[in-house]
């Protein structure tokens, strides 16, 4: 299933995942100054790059380059923020009225008008498009008639969105929700120009948006060359002349390429190299919390590990992950232990709080005496699934399986399964081809706990990956949503981790923190609180 679903409101994967040789890094010859081109290491994003279709990190950045929207995240709070909006006007927090700044165009010269808006929401909504994040247009009226559970769509148009004129539309919910306006700034809402509809493969092949940059070529398992549009009204102009995203199959090799001054920024620096990025890159090394997560996701849809005693498995996988150990050993202090579905960043008032208790503290005599209460390890071994091509999972997936053989005196119980690339590794997740535990992570959006659970556990969510789901979380998510109180909804959402937890729904690991370096040519270099490098920034000396 992509994109039905029971949810009444929600907003992704920010959250926030290409041209010749020349646009490159230091050793490429990028130029220098103004119209300097900064390089940067990167990974093929799983989908073309259509705002409603992207619902992972690569292809995000890309995103968040080439488009604005209604509001935009500030780069260093996360602080949602008006870009195209000039106002979002409401009295009763379901009907609101959408003005529009003057003089913003898209980089093909087309006006960004209300019916770029509007359009763009209905082609990312309706069943017959497919789009990945169809789901989190699921708050507006008519979202059941354009992508029913079941069945064709009775409708082409959600009835909740009306064009006034050519600055101002309306959106009515289909309930009440507060700080919906928080939510327009992930790229799901972005606007459309007329030709992306008109000639949708040309666009496809050379995507138009309204951001500060353009794409000027990309070569898939290669690179994505974009450069500056001068002609951006925004105010967050780019501060270089362009991009180039590289493609890297190893991150070891792209942090070689760093420090070897072929490459401008790696902005995930591997495990492997953690012990040595301090003194290779000094005061050029970025270390910081970040709205992240990762976890363990379970086959839910694979009825040897949906059984009526797993929540007891799943709680003795998570007790036997000794994550101390393994966040101190494999990741220098670039991760925390996870005591909750959500993060740090969030804060005790936004939601942040231990309710994993007990089930993510590692006690290998309790985790062997639950997983064998929950029957034992399917099949006797466990495979967790991860992408080979990026990010050192393998160092921590071999440390996990330890930790977990070794709690279990067994060292055939948990064994890694890589999977080629990270393209590769995301069209198996998301056609259920899973038969273990599987690698997954969360970059939050915008710093809400909401964030943090709708899209990934509520029924049907768009990035509920390992088809979890469970009514009476929904139900409470229901409630929260449309809670008017802000601090009695963060405490609904948190009986809804407790409920996610009781029956572990998926095994929390880790917050991650951003973790990047950059080279002596460029400054300026920063992470939002999204861990995405703030690109448009980055000046090139």
């Amino acid at each position: 299933m992509r994109g039905a679903t029971h949810a009444k409101w929600a907003a992704t994967a920010l959250a926030v995942a290409l041209a010749a040789t020349a646009c490159g890094g230091g050793g490429d010859g990028g130029g220098s100054g103004a119209d300097g081109i900064v390089s940067s290491s990167w990974g093929d994003p799983q989908n073309p790059l259509e705002p409603a279709n992207t619902n992972e990190v690569q292809g995000g950045k890309v995103l968040a380059m080439i488009f604005r929207g209604l509001k935009q995240y500030d780069p260093k709070t996360g602080e949602a923020e008006n870009m195209l909006a000039e106002s979002i006007e409401t009295t009763d927090s379901t009907n609101f009225r959408i003005t529009l700044k003057n003089g913003w165009t898209f980089s093909n010269g087309e006006k960004v008008t209300a019916k770029s808006f509007v359009d763009a929401w209905n082609y990312g909504a309706h069943l017959k498009n497919n789009q990945k994040n169809a789901f989190f247009f699921g708050q507006i009226e008519g979202y059941d008639q354009v992508h029913p559970e079941e069945g064709q769509a009775k409708a082409e148009t959600m009835s909740g969105l009306k064009v006034v004129d050519d600055r101002t539309f309306t959106v009515k919910l289909s309930q009440k929700f507060s700080l919906w306006p928080e939510t327009l700034g992930y790229a799901a809402f972005a606007p459309l120009p007329r030709a992306f509809f008109v000639d949708h493969d040309a666009w496809l092949s050379k995507p138009v948006g309204n951001g500060p940059y353009t794409v000027d070529s990309y070569s898939k398992g290669s690179q994505m060359a974009l450069k500056r549009w001068d002609g951006y009204p925004g105010e967050d102009k780019a501060q270089n002349g362009g991009v180039t995203l590289k493609v890297y199959t190893d991150n070891n090799t792209a942090y070689t390429d760093l420090t070897a001054g072929n490459l401008d920024l790696v902005d995930d620096v591997p495990a492997s190299q953690l012990k040595n990025v301090q003194a290779d890159l000094g005061d050029r090394y970025i270390n910081l919390p970040a709205g992240i997560i990762q976890t363990l996701s379970i086959p839910f849809y694979d009825k040897a590990w949906n059984t009526p005693n797993g929540d007891k498995l799943r709680k003795g996988i998570s007790r036997a992950i000794n994550r101390e150990q393994i966040t101190e050993t494999i990741f220098q202090k670039t991760r925390t232990p996870a005591v909750d579905w959500t993060s740090p960043v969030l804060g005790e008032e936004g939601g942040y709080k231990n309710i994993c208790g007990d089930f993510c503290t590692y006690d290998a005599a309790e985790a062997k005496k639950l997983v064998a209460e929950g029957g034992g390890i399917p099949g006797g071994t466990m495979k967790i699934s991860y992408n080979a091509d990026t990010g050192s999972h393998k160092e921590w997936v071999d440390a996990v399986c330890n930790s977990i053989n070794n709690a279990l005196g067994n060292n055939r119980a948990c064994v890694g399964n890589p999977v080629g690339t990270f393209a590769d590794y995301r069209n198996q997740v998301t056609t259920q081809k899973m038969t273990g535990p599987f690698r997954a992570g969360w970059q939050m959006d915008y710093p809400l706990i909401q964030n943090f659970l709708q899209p990934l556990y509520y029924t049907n969510a768009s990035s509920n990956d390992g088809k979890w789901s469970n009514p009476e979380f929904d139900k409470l998510v229901d409630q929260a949503n449309a809670e008017p109180d802000t601090k009695k909804a963060v405490e609904i959402f948190q009986r809804a981790e407790e409920v996610l937890r009781d029956d572990m729904g998926a095994i929390p690991l880790w917050y991650q923190n951003g973790s990047a370096g950059y080279s002596e040519r460029v400054s300026n270099v920063a992470l939002n609180p999204f861990s995405v490098p703030v690109y448009n920034e980055i000046k090139v000396d």
